[in-house]
């Protein structure tokens, strides 16, 4: 507690100097503390209040939406994911759950992450670089009681597997709906077995249904090499294509190509949508 008021004095202080300096100065030292701010805001855990049923870990919830098929870079889609908030108990969690959307509620190309609190939901991270995921396909309707049970599950630590879970994604799309479980190592076939075993459980999937495990290091190799040839071929439509007559048949490749990028996400089942 005295660190967290000498922390307030320091502050205060600062503001104190501010009014001392030129106006220019002054702003600029204002926008700096105030980047400081949100810096060490970040940064700091949350705890749970008194009385609370404290959880093994700290979770933050992440929303994230943007236009299908237009494929993300990764710093596109680092600006476009937003934090919801993070929660250390129970009654912290239930205060967030009970006032979010549900999956099958939202519309368009959206995403709720549930991740541990200082894991961002992004291949890059490193928690999840050298990890990968389960992902399930589910037929519209079925998306808000299976994220409500896995992301139930996740928070009770029923998967039995330590630190190794990173979190959960729930994926809503025009035509389906997806779910995932991120691990950090996806070399350890045991973990990822029993994650998928429990997954299957807790979720009463029938017997016949499919479960995909993919590593993120595939999905990242994938996804650069499909861009990069993907350029490749426009750039040799355009370039072959440019005399007037011929423009109805670069709209023709183009469409193509997009329709067959589209595809080529939608199986790929990548998180970047």
């Amino acid at each position: 507690m005295n660190n967290k008021f000498d922390a307030l004095k320091d502050d205060d202080s600062g503001d104190h100097d501010q009014d001392q300096g030129s106006p220019k100065d002054s702003e600029k030292e204002k926008t700096e503390d105030e980047d400081k701010e949100q810096n060490t805001s970040k940064k700091k855990m949350v705890v749970p209040g008194a009385g609370e049923h404290p959880l093994q870990y700290n979770y933050t919830f992440w929303y994230s939406r943007r236009t299908p098929g237009r494929p993300a870079s990764t710093q596109s889609y680092e600006q476009n994911i937003k934090q919801i908030g993070s929660f250390a108990s129970v009654e912290q969690f239930w205060r967030f759950y009970s006032h979010m959307i549900r999956p099958g509620d939202l519309t368009g190309h959206s995403d709720f992450h549930l991740f541990k609190e200082g894991i961002k939901p992004m291949w890059e991270d490193d928690a999840n670089k050298m990890g990968g995921k389960w992902i399930i396909r589910l037929r519209k309707g079925l998306a808000s009681r299976c994220w409500e049970n896995l992301i139930l599950a996740m928070l009770g630590e029923q998967f039995m597997v330590g630190e190794e879970i990173c979190g959960a994604v729930v994926s809503v799309r025009f035509q389906e709906d997806i779910i995932s479980i991120w691990n950090k190592t996806a070399s350890d076939q045991a973990t990822t077995a029993r994650i998928r075993d429990t997954l299957r459980r807790v979720l009463n999937l029938p017997p016949n249904t499919i479960m995909e495990y993919k590593t993120h290091t595939d999905s990242i190799k994938y996804v650069c090499l499909f861009v990069l040839l993907f350029s490749l071929h426009l750039f040799s439509l355009f370039h072959t294509c440019i005399n007037l007559h011929a423009h109805r048949q670069i709209e023709c490749n183009v469409m193509f190509s997009c329709c067959f990028l589209k595809t080529f996400y939608k199986t790929m089942h990548i998180s970047y949508m």
